[in-house]
């Protein structure tokens, strides 16, 4: 018998005891040893509860049972998962966690104490959540060299686009029926304006090219700006918009890392993923694109990936997994305003035909794009690649001479 612990009993945790309770004999005959849960984290009471005998609210009966090897770490954000994941990599036991915060913020200092302590740490289930993609990106895509990831990384922001592009929702009822359906927290900022795209593309780029990418460094926008009226010009463009998380190394060993609404052409493979699905792309030297698709959250799709981790460290319990990248800064990602990329451009203009005349001096190559039922004094174009600056400076312009520009929207190129 081989115990682990489970710390925080929330949605994930609950479904990590469930998984391990429910699929006990199937997990012993992959692991090759029977899991046991000991204790449970958590400060709540949970009277009735078919677990009771395992609940505790002290760390320190995970921390210091010998017999504990492997713990779920399941709580969510920095503190104080931060401070007992570290003690009990220290201690020598294995961790493996959903949470992409922690991940994304902490990771290189996380897997080099798992690494001198010859011990694992393992998150399949912070990125994707039941979608395999950590692992088969470190194992089985191993040998390529990987030009670019790029992805759907949020269901909830997913599910609101999908309601504007199919139903003609607003931006304000797709959300309001998102938290209705239990897709979105009453505070969802952390969804809407970039933030969980952001930890997870910054997990997936520090794994891809061997160094930590942090949050703070990489450019971040939600899709709370994004309208009805932006939705239509996508469609008449010949595409959709999609919240992407994008990675791609550039000639000068630096990332290009961006979180921002994006027009995908209809024809992309990330186009067609919907409501709260994702979609991630690994673009590789030998395979080309290959896609991973599913539900990216969930109470059992994530906990399912948490077990796997478990039962993957109890079968290396003496030989650690290689799972590793070293430490970063700055340095390694490039100058938000450096990047470049076409862009679509939505203004309002008394005098369309004048202002597209200055647009046709500021801007690379503008070509105008209709809608129907549009305002009589919207203006609307997509430009060749240009660079962030020059976006910024032509808008400066434009804004200088009374146009009020109401959207700016990279065009991928997935």
């Amino acid at each position: 018998m081989i115990y682990s612990a489970v710390m925080g009993y929330g949605v994930v945790g609950s479904g990590v005891v469930e998984v391990l309770t429910d699929h006990r004999e199937s997990i012993a005959k992959r692991a090759k040893e029977e899991i046991g849960i000991k204790y449970i984290l958590d400060i709540r009471d949970f009277p009735g509860s078919p677990f009771q005998d395992k609940f505790t609210k002290s760390f320190d009966d995970i921390l210091n049972d010998d017999e504990v090897r492997v713990v779920a770490e399941v709580m969510g954000g920095v503190n104080p998962a931060y401070e007992f994941t570290k003690k009990c990599l220290e201690r020598g036991k294995s961790v493996v966690t959903s949470n992409k915060e922690l991940v994304a913020t902490k990771g290189a200092e996380l897997l080099e104490i798992a690494r001198a302590n010859n011990v694992n740490y393992l998150f399949e289930a912070s990125v994707g959540g039941g979608i395999p993609i950590i692992r088969p990106m470190s194992q089985c895509l191993a040998a390529n060299e990987v030009i670019e990831v790029a992805g759907i990384l949020n269901g909830t922001t997913n599910f609101i686009l999908t309601k504007m592009i199919r139903e003609n929702m607003s931006f304000e009822d797709a959300l309001r029926l998102a938290q209705q359906l239990g897709y979105a927290e009453r505070n969802p900022a952390a969804d809407v304006e970039g933030l969980d795209a952001g930890r997870k593309i910054c997990i997936l780029a520090s794994l891809a090219y061997g160094k930590h990418v942090y949050p703070q460094y990489v450019h971040t926008q939600g899709v709370t700006k994004i309208t009805l009226e932006d939705v239509a010009y996508a469609a008449s463009w010949g595409g959709v918009i999609k919240l992407i998380g994008q990675v791609k190394k550039l000639e000068d060993d630096t990332l290009d890392i961006t979180v921002e609404p994006m027009f995908i052409e209809k024809s992309s493979q990330l186009a067609s993923v919907d409501d709260v699905f994702n979609g991630i792309m690994v673009r590789g030297d030998a395979t080309g694109d290959v896609v991973f698709y599913g539900k990216g959250a969930g109470k059992l799709p994530t906990a399912s990936a948490v077990v796997a981790d478990i039962i993957d460290c109890v079968k290396h319990l003496k030989a650690r997994k290689y799972l590793y990248w070293a430490d970063g800064g700055e340095e390694l990602v490039k100058p938000y305003e450096e990047t470049s990329y076409p862009v679509f451009i939505r203004a309002e203009a008394d005098d369309r035909q004048a202002v597209f005349g200055m647009a046709s001096e500021l801007f690379r190559n503008p070509r105008v794009i209709v809608r129907t039922n549009a305002a009589e004094n919207e203006l609307a174009f997509v430009t060749d690649e240009m660079t962030v600056k020059e976006q910024q400076n032509a808008i400066a312009r434009l804004e200088e001479n009374g146009v009020k520009v109401m959207s700016k929207i990279r065009i991928s190129d997935l």
